[in-house]
């Protein structure tokens, strides 16, 4: 598993792009040619924890990517599963709302 740090990202939206644009160049795909999907993980009823982001790739296979809000990480898994790489966030005070 690798470790980086990243100093770019400073809202939801860069985020977004950035998690899309690894995985496709991570696993080899066209970007901007593969759905995406997301949803908000929360811990308990309501508070908002990070975010899980999918990326529908082809032949049904799915590459995904959590953000943790507090640790200022996302965490990024392959389509086993398997995490093959962990993003140390520099701005961890990224807003859902965004």
């Amino acid at each position: 598993m690798t470790k980086e740090t990243v100093y770019s990202i400073r809202s939801l939206s860069d985020l977004k792009e950035y998690v899309y644009r690894t995985l496709c160049r991570d696993h080899e795909l066209l970007a901007d040619a593969f759905p995406t999907s997301e949803s908000v993980l929360r811990r308990g009823s309501s508070e908002s924890c990070g975010m899980m982001f999918c990326l529908h790739g082809p032949r049904a296979v799915k590459y995904s990517a959590i953000w943790e809000r507090d640790k200022g990480r996302v965490l990024f898994y392959g389509p086993s599963g398997k995490r093959y790489q962990q993003v140390e966030l520099i701005d961890k005070m990224i807003d859902l709302d965004s």
